[in-house]
């Protein structure tokens, strides 16, 4: 990344991508959006409104479904679904140059999990998510810098979004360090207006976000529960809890600190109110369900590991059926 004004490329235009282009463009920034179909349509014709704690946003921006016509970026966010990487990250190929730097904002387990770890499995593909090695042979990792978001959004139409938390993301380099392009990376997504953070240990906030979304998600397909539902009514929270503890036991099996200890994590679950989840919303609307990053993921992890985890194990499986009669 050079020290001129950056090309920034956000390919995937949902809630949390047009987030990232509505504060970055509205910031004057020169932001390129990779989009289809109706959502595409929608940018050509109105751009993007974005709604959120600091006011309304409505910026106009280029897009196109072709990335050779966006061209070479400084700079790409990958803001799609875990399942929709397979077909991306080859369609991107145009827009990366030798220098570009691509941060995937995609929840659970990241398929650069073990590339850089430098523990027992460094170098390891995780399975799970990138069964077959399309996305560790359409990427050099050498690209990539590791992104959690903690941005909850969602579209009421077609590149129309609402938010109504506070924006956080954190970036962390794979191999830990603290380089010049990391703390670029940091600096302009402050300057959009979120907070941002960069850190030598990015798989402990990913863990952070990772308890979060498994001790949520397939629960709330199971149930149809909200968020505050999840953590605070007896009859959820004892499920949640013993999903939590399993997790954490994972996390910190794999060198994980997570500084939130459990009653405040349940607490802050709480407090998000009536929440549904991102899988709730998915499954509602028949579409393919996150389990392979979000749960499937962790599992094997554990397994890594030999740590049971018997009711997240369960719960997965129970949300795997709903979503499957959801879709056929």
């Amino acid at each position: 990344m050079n020290a001129s004004p950056l090309r920034i490329g956000i390919a995937g235009a949902g809630a949390i991508g047009c987030t990232l282009a509505a504060r970055l463009a509205g910031r004057g920034h020169t932001v390129n959006v990779l989009a289809r179909g109706e959502t595409l349509s929608a940018i050509h014709r109105d751009g993007i409104h974005l709604s959120d704690l600091d006011g309304d946003h409505h910026v106009r921006i280029h897009a196109s479904d072709d990335a050779a016509s966006l061209g070479e970026q400084d700079l790409i966010f990958l803001c799609t679904k875990a399942p929709a990487l397979a077909s991306l990250l080859p369609q991107i190929q145009p827009m990366i140059g030798a220098e570009t730097v691509v941060i995937p904002v995609v929840n659970g387990v990241p398929w650069w999990y073990f590339h850089g770890e430098g523990g027992r499995y460094d170098g390891q593909r995780v399975n799970a998510v990138d069964p077959q090695s399309i996305l560790g042979e359409a990427l050099d990792l050498r690209h990539v810098i590791g992104c959690v978001v903690f941005i909850t959004a969602h579209c009421t139409a077609n590149a129309v979004v609402e938010s109504h938390t506070p924006h956080l993301m954190i970036f962390g380099e794979l191999d830990n360090r603290l380089s010049p392009r990391l703390e670029r990376v940091r600096a302009l997504i402050e300057s959009a207006g979120i907070e941002a953070r960069a850190t030598e240990r990015i798989r402990d906030n990913l863990w952070t976000k990772i308890i979060a979304n498994i001790t949520s998600n397939p629960l709330s397909v199971i149930t149809g529960a909200t968020l505050d539902q999840l953590y605070s009514l007896p009859e959820l929270q004892e499920l949640v809890r013993t999903c939590l503890h399993e997790t954490l036991l994972t996390a910190a099996a794999h060198g994980a600190r997570v500084s939130i200890d459990p009653q405040t994590f349940l607490e802050l679950g709480a407090s998000m109110g009536a929440v549904r989840t991102s899988m709730l919303q998915d499954y509602e609307k028949g579409r393919p369900l996150e389990l392979a990053a979000i749960g499937d993921a962790v599992l094997e992890l554990a397994d890594y590991m030999a740590i049971p985890m018997p009711v997240t194990r369960h719960l997965i499986a129970l949300a795997r059926f709903r979503g499957d009669q959801a879709c056929h």
